[in-house]
């Protein structure tokens, strides 16, 4: 699983515990697929643009400090996000509504898109990226919210299933189209990206119904601070925040830069170019981080044993990184995609039911979810930055070697871990 932006959406200013209104079979029947197919036009967005025609981007402006700015733009268009996010969540919220924000969201990406395809500077691409941002993140918080807002408690494990579905589809999707588009067409490859979420914008309004919600009130700045407080005072959470944060880190600082990597760093065979070499393992990648989700989680339920899996996936996941630095070639690209795939997807099954047994409490889950969602989204602010200057002073094969460590040590953060085996 490659990605620049697979962020999971800091959650909106809503109550996921509380009972989601009565709903109609038809209702339901309508939803589950729309949010595959919703959640799978935006991981297409974000991976297409994040993983392939945004680096092209940025290289084509300039191409010997490509690395820097690069690193530059996601760093700051991922804060952008991160402060974003929540507002767009709370504007939901207070409006009782949640279609007319997925589908301006949608609608303005496919703006905002192609203003980001015409930037010819690096300035421009950032205020580019930014807004698509922007625009990403109305989509992306009103589309969270759906789960909670409209099925019910007995279904939601259900829906998880068909938002996660989503993911490897989109991401796959994403990366092998964008690749058609790169070098001469992305102008226009930016504009397929935002009609797919354009479209899926407007088909998840078209088919599925909504009643309005009673307004609420966005909590002050001043009582989600203590809350995070509060949260972080259970020894067991802190520890699994910390590995999840660590984790993330060190899968992002690599999968941020694949395509410079694949560019300047791995040889290739004769006759295939890192565009073409991307597109072929976005596929693998998403097949065994599927693969491994569905597994991982069948067999943590099986042995009812959380930490070791949890730790053996990170500390499969760091010797991974390990590989490209052994073998710098076509072939040990493929055994780190694989191998990867396989620890990240049993990495986010186990840590998420893992996550659960250790929420500190149970009238609260829904505040202690959207606490971890900051070791999911910090690394992303971090990682660009990060990943730049360690290619700038040691290349590489240093990434590999500092990401590989920080997984590592992510690996060991389960083992102080008390109430749960």
């Amino acid at each position: 699983m490659n990605a620049s932006e697979v962020r999971p959406a800091a959650p909106a200013a809503t109550e996921p515990q509380a009972a989601a209104p009565a709903a109609r079979r038809g209702d339901l029947f309508r939803l589950m697929p729309m949010l595959t197919v919703a959640n799978a036009a935006m991981f297409m967005l974000y991976m297409g643009i994040g993983a392939v025609l945004l680096p092209v981007q940025v290289e084509l402006i300039d191409p010997a400090n490509k690395v820097a700015n690069f690193g530059l733009v996601s760093g700051v268009a991922a804060i952008f996000a991160t402060l974003f996010n929540p507002m767009a969540g709370l504007l939901s919220d207070r409006s009782g509504r949640r279609n007319p924000w997925i589908l301006c969201g949608g609608l303005g990406a496919l703006g905002a898109l192609a203003l980001l395809g015409a930037a010819r500077t690096v300035l421009l691409v950032t205020i580019g990226w930014c807004l698509v941002q922007a625009m990403m993140n109305i989509y992306q918080a009103a589309l969270t919210a759906v789960v909670p807002d409209r099925v019910p408690v007995e279904r939601r494990g259900l829906a998880s299933a068909m938002v996660g579905i989503g993911t490897p589809i989109g991401s796959a999707v994403g990366i092998s189209t964008a690749a058609l588009f790169v070098p001469s067409d992305i102008s226009f490859g930016y504009l397929v990206m935002g009609a797919v979420i354009a479209g899926a914008a407007v088909l998840f309004t078209a088919v599925v119904r909504e009643r309005k919600r009673p307004r609420t009130e966005p909590v002050p700045l001043r009582k989600q601070l203590a809350a995070f407080a509060d949260t972080m005072r259970s020894a067991d959470f802190r520890w699994v925040f910390i590995g999840r944060f660590l984790m993330m880190l060190g899968f992002f600082s690599v999968s941020l830069f694949q395509m410079y990597i694949l560019q300047d760093h791995i040889k290739l065979p004769e006759g295939l170019d890192a565009n073409e070499a991307v597109a072929f393992l976005a596929p693998i990648d998403a097949g065994t981080t599927l693969l491994a989700t569905v597994l991982g989680g069948v067999l943590s339920d099986r042995i009812g044993r959380r930490k070791p899996l949890v730790g053996m996936s990170c500390a499969l996941s760091g010797l991974a990184m390990l590989v490209p630095v052994v073998m710098p070639d076509w072939t040990g690209m493929l055994v780190f995609t694989v191998v990867a795939g396989l620890a990240f997807g049993c990495y986010m099954a186990v840590d998420t039911a893992l996550v659960t047994l250790v929420l500190p409490s149970a009238d609260d889950a829904a505040r202690d979810m959207g606490v971890l969602n900051i070791a999911n989204a910090g690394p992303q602010i971090l990682a660009p930055l990060l990943a730049s200057l360690l290619v700038g002073a040691v290349g590489y094969d240093g990434l590999y070697v500092t990401a590989a460590l920080i997984t590592l040590v992510g690996a060991a953060a389960v083992i102080p871990i008390k109430s749960v085996r």
